[in-house]
């Protein structure tokens, strides 16, 4: 299964390298959600490759409908995680797949084309990056921590826009960032690079991997307050360990979703 899910997220990478930086379609699915014609075939190529190996199990993606098999395994696909930067030309996207078993996640790879970076988690088995074993941060201090956080799609509209974290966040951490991938920002706390990240209001396929990645690598995942964390739940906060309980006491300094 790792095999095949590390195949897929090459096949739809190389659809998505073969496309970027020029101009394709472009739709909304929202005041600020892009999707463009790229997404759709990389997914295509992906659920494809899945789909002929494992024609039995469930998939649960962000651009289409497959059905359902009522499987014990569902795989998880988000074919293009940064559209808007990938729109944009800029080379900070990935493609995320997880697999879950009765609802557990037990596999995730992160692929990263545009820098040849490969990651890849199983549960039990710890996390990797280019077949190499990676750890979360020795950062033990919010003031000396780097984090990653995004802002929800309707951030426009609704008060619980995530605004006021980032603000709060600022004034405690060393700095803050936020490129535009979820799963590349948890990639990047597993194996060090982030100290911490927290975003609301996210997708399963969003999410999948790298918290499972987090997980492996030594590090926390949890909603807002501490609690589980769930796939479908509007919460989420991942960190290297040393420091979630100061990010959880700074989150519940601001609006929740």
């Amino acid at each position: 299964m790792r095999n095949i899910a590390q195949q897929a997220a090459e096949a739809g990478g190389k659809v998505l390298l073969e496309h970027f930086g020029s101009i394709l379609r472009v739709d909304y699915k929202g005041e600020v959600d892009l999707v463009t014609e790229a997404d759709r075939r990389a997914e295509e190529t992906i659920v494809g490759l899945l789909r002929k190996t494992f024609p039995r199990h469930d998939v649960l993606a962000e651009e289409g409908d497959y059905g359902e098999r009522d499987s014990d395994y569902c795989w998880i696909v988000d074919p293009l995680d940064g559209t808007t930067n990938y729109a944009h030309g800029l080379p900070w996207w990935a493609v995320s797949i997880a697999l879950t078993c009765r609802g557990e996640t037990i596999l995730g790879v992160i692929y990263v084309p545009c820098m040849g970076e490969m990651f890849v988690a199983e549960k039990g088995k710890g996390c990797r990056l280019n077949d190499h074993p990676i750890r979360v941060s020795e950062t033990d201090r919010l003031d000396k921590a780097l984090l990653a956080t995004g802002f929800p799609y309707d951030r426009r509209t609704s008060r619980a826009n995530n605004f006021d974290h980032f603000v709060n966040f600022q004034t405690k951490a060393r700095a803050c960032r936020r490129a535009g991938s979820a799963c590349l920002d948890l990639a990047y706390t597993a194996c060090g690079r982030f100290d911490g990240f927290w975003e609301m209001k996210l997708k399963p396929w969003d999410v999948a991997a790298g918290l499972l990645m987090v997980a492996e690598a030594g590090g926390r995942v949890s909603d807002f307050a501490g609690g589980r964390v769930e796939l479908q739940g509007k919460e989420f906060l991942a960190s290297n360990g040393r420091i979630h309980q100061d990010m959880i006491d700074v989150l519940a300094l601001g609006q929740r979703p």
